[in-house]
């Protein structure tokens, strides 16, 4: 059941009409089965996977719990007998007996996780070692993906974590921890909310305000335009570029890059909004996943400020503590003994960094488009901390240059091309392919006669009135983002009904007729519904 489907739109409006109906004790129990029945809807053979999910992660933060009650009780009972070395050492021991916990519910998660997504990846890898030997290779297995099964486990497996470093508490009730895993608006792309975040609301009651629901709604028009009217339209020109990857060179890869940043921008910023502003309407408050990443600076800004809850899960759950970790310490101290201090203190930054990226780009896909896209990402990251000195020595020979706009605009948009070059390993799913394909930017000049000759659109697959189309939905984004720094403009906009009826009737508008919906086309999957 698609966000942008009709019938989507109908169990919504359901859920909610039922949602504020029922007694507000009950609100959590109607968002669960909603939870259920959108997932049973899905796919039903998807349920058990999200099912096991759930109450293997459940089982083991209570084990957590158990363990850390016990030895709480000790440790009250015995402390003043008790010397520093010896609480010391007894709280040590206590956090050994709980970590098997821990790993048992991190492994056969991730191993679920694994096997589900990344056995076809690995085999065909072997397939294509034993071919240099022969005529020889072995079955690959036709394996379901559950939809948001990424989502899910990640979810879950912080939950399990932040239990486990005492940063939340361990629900006892299944049916409520099985919301907050299973809420349906967030299971397929995100955001990846934090349990003590978002657990606590869904049991406090709400009524039905008009300022969350007029927010809300609006958030959710706003979604359907970024993604039906920016982001499908824009993907005709993607899939007629990405088909002749031999034929549509030179320009029109550097126009792919710019195609394609809409076209993910607009799908998953849109899902977003959908997401947020439905969650927003049941007076729900969901983590934001974007914070204007186009306008970034840097690439380490801009992943700051892209999927923001997928970085913070990689920042907290694997770079922090793979930093700090007793094989990470052994090489930083091998690292400066035998580097030098230098090159040395670089070492286990530079590893943890490489891994986090190769870990992020594999969790974007089985593929190694996927796996060279992340590792990019982090070779651009440790390149850019590199030239750090020079920059610094930049703006001291160039004080006063960060201020000024112009400077400010040439590093967004060297950062914008940056990303969307690496981003194009999505578009071809071929590394060579892609590598080629970028290279003739620079070389194959003679493509760009296709645009005085009258060939360009027809080549993109594309009218007049649909790049204009593109063109003004894409400006619209850009004012409302970029006046949104100070106050969101879909505040605004809901503060003033008259002002909000009329928005509301002309996105629909829009919508219906330039968008996924109109003649001609079709309203596709979430790009990242679709992954992950």
């Amino acid at each position: 059941m698609s966000f942008t489907s009709a019938a989507f739109l109908i169990f919504a409006a359901l859920t909610l009409l039922v949602y504020y109906t029922v007694p507000k004790r009950g609100q959590w129990i109607v968002l669960l089965v909603a939870s259920f029945l959108f997932y049973w809807a899905a796919g039903g053979g998807y349920l058990p996977f999200i099912a096991v999910t759930i109450l293997s992660t459940w089982l083991c933060a209570l084990g957590i719990r158990r363990r850390d009650r016990l030895d709480e009780a000790y440790l009250a009972e015995h402390k003043a007998d008790m010397t520093k070395e010896e609480r010391k050492a007894f709280k040590n021991g206590a956090k050994k007996k709980k970590r098997p916990y821990l790993v048992g519910g991190l492994v056969f998660n991730f191993a679920i996780l694994g096997v589900l997504k990344y056995t076809g990846f690995v085999l065909g890898g072997v397939n294509d070692l034993l071919s240099l030997f022969g005529d020889v290779s072995v079955t690959v297995p036709s394996l379901i993906l559950p939809l948001g099964i990424s989502y899910y486990i990640f979810r879950s497996t912080a939950y399990l974590i932040d239990v486990y470093w005492g940063k939340t508490e361990a629900e006892g009730n299944i049916a409520k921890y099985a919301l907050f895993v299973s809420f349906f608006p967030a299971v397929l792309q995100g955001p990846i909310s934090r349990h003590k975040d978002l657990a606590p609301q869904f049991f406090t009651p709400h009524k039905a305000e008009w300022s969350n629901l007029t927010e809300g709604g609006l958030r959710v028009l706003w979604g359907f335009f970024k993604k039906m009217v920016v982001a499908d339209t824009a993907m005709i020109a993607v899939k007629m570029i990405v088909s002749s990857p031999t034929k549509l060179t030179g320009m029109y890869v550097l126009f792919l890059i710019i195609l394609y940043s809409a076209v993910i921008y607009g799908d998953f910023t849109g899902g977003i909004d959908m997401t947020i502003g439905l969650s927003r309407m049941m007076g729900l408050r969901l983590a934001e996943n974007f914070d204007h990443p186009f306008s970034s600076h840097s690439t380490q800004e801009y992943w700051n400020r892209w999927h923001m809850t997928m970085g913070s899960y990689f920042t907290d759950y694997v770079f922090n503590p793979l930093s700090i970790s007793g094989p990470m310490k052994k090489l930083s101290k091998w690292s400066r003994e035998k580097l030098g201090k230098t090159v040395g203190m670089r070492v286990p930054v530079y590893l943890a960094t490489l891994i986090t990226w190769f870990l992020t780009g594999l969790w974007h896909g089985a593929s190694w488009n996927f796996i060279v896209w992340g590792l990019l990402n982090g070779a651009v990251i440790l390149i850019s901390r590199e030239l750090a000195p020079l920059y610094a020595k930049f703006h001291k020979r160039f004080p006063g240059l960060r201020e000024k706009a112009v400077y400010g605009g040439f590093c967004a948009l060297r950062t914008f091309f940056l990303m969307g070059s690496i981003r194009i390993l999505d578009c071809y799913r071929d590394v060579p392919v892609t590598f080629k394909a970028f290279g003739s930017i620079f070389y194959d000049f003679a493509s760009w006669g296709d645009l005085a000759g009258g060939k360009f659109l027809h080549m993109l697959g594309l009218e007049l009135w649909q790049c204009v189309v593109i063109a003004l939905a894409t400006v619209v984004v850009f004012l409302v983002c970029h006046r949104s720094k100070t106050k969101p403009v879909l505040t605004e906009i809901s503060e003033r009904p008259w002002l909000l009826g009329g928005v509301c009737a002309l996105l629909i508008v829009i919508i219906l007729i330039f968008g996924s919906y109109g003649i001609g086309f079709d309203a596709g999957d979430f790009i990242y519904q679709t992954q992950f």
